[in-house]
Formats: structure tokens, sequence, C-alpha cells
């Protein structure tokens, strides 16, 4: 938002209050539906032959806004906190890394990351450049600050370990 990096993610519709209003009449319950689509498995199958070459939606519903962000910077606070915790552990199984491994490790870190959920929905459903490019910054961005971070306060001279005496 501030950079502009996800101002091309999400596209407006000049329709919207009629698109909105056949969802909000049509749908019940908040989940993401592929449209079209069937209540089957065997006539899903078939429909996707049928289907072939022509327009089709993913859509992602709720019925009313939620509009707190509160708990959401809460827990995506503790997400990152759990994320970071667990690439310490990844990077010092053998010993303290140098910088520039630690460094290394993290932004391959966010990049399986974002592979493994926004790329995914690319591949799995078609989901726009446009739409995760910004994921990819951020997620480069995010780990490659947090590798900065841990390179040096991992080889700080106050966080090691004084040796043991025998």
């Amino acid at each position: 938002m501030a950079f502009g990096i996800h101002d091309d993610a999400m596209k407006y519709n000049p329709g919207q209050d009629n698109i909105m209003s056949a969802l909000s009449s049509n749908i019940k319950e908040d989940g993401l539906y592929m449209i079209p689509s069937a209540p089957t498995k065997k006539e899903q199958k078939d429909m996707m032959k049928d289907m072939e070459g022509k327009p089709w939606a993913s859509v992602i519903y709720h019925k009313s806004m939620n509009g707190d962000m509160t708990m959401r910077f809460i827990r995506c606070i503790l997400v990152d906190i759990f994320l970071v915790i667990s690439l310490i552990y990844i990077l010092t199984r053998g010993a303290t890394p140098i910088g520039r491994r630690v460094f290394s490790g993290s932004v391959a870190f966010g990049l399986a990351t974002w592979l493994w959920t926004s790329y995914m929905g690319h591949i799995w459903f078609d989901l726009p450049w446009s739409m995760i490019k910004g994921d990819l910054i951020d997620s480069l961005a995010a780990w490659a600050l947090c590798g900065l971070w841990l390179g040096w306060w991992l080889n700080w001279p106050g966080n090691k370990a004084a040796p043991a005496s025998m």
C-alpha cells in the first residue's frame, strides 16, 4: 500500500454493485467459490471438459466486512515470530552460521514460502501475476531484512555461549 506494490493486485469493476447484488442473493455462506461448478465430483469432471476455453471465476465471498485490524495484526505478528524462530532453528542446527549464510538462508526461506503459497495459487487457480508479484516483493524484502538482522544478531559477541569449563 505505502509503496504501491499491491496497487494492481485487485481490480476495480464499475459494475460492482450489480455483481455484489447477484452474489449476495445467490450465496448464503462465506467461502471460496469456483463459478461455474457442479455439486458432485463426476459432474465437476464432466463440466471441466465443456468449460475449456470459456470464462470462469473464483470468488471469495464474505457475508459482512470486518474492518477491525487488531486481531489480524496480532495473528500476523505471532506467525512472523514463529517463522523467525523456525528459521533460527533451521540455520543453527550445525553451529552458528556466518552472516552471509544466514542472509542467503533467510532469503531462500522467504522464496520457498512464497513459492509454496502465492505461486501455487498462480499455478492451480491462474491467479494473475499482478496479484502475486507484490507478495514476492514483500517476501523477498522482509526475509532479506530478517536475514541481515539475524546474521548480525546470531553472530553478535554478546550472544555467544561461554565455553564450558571442565
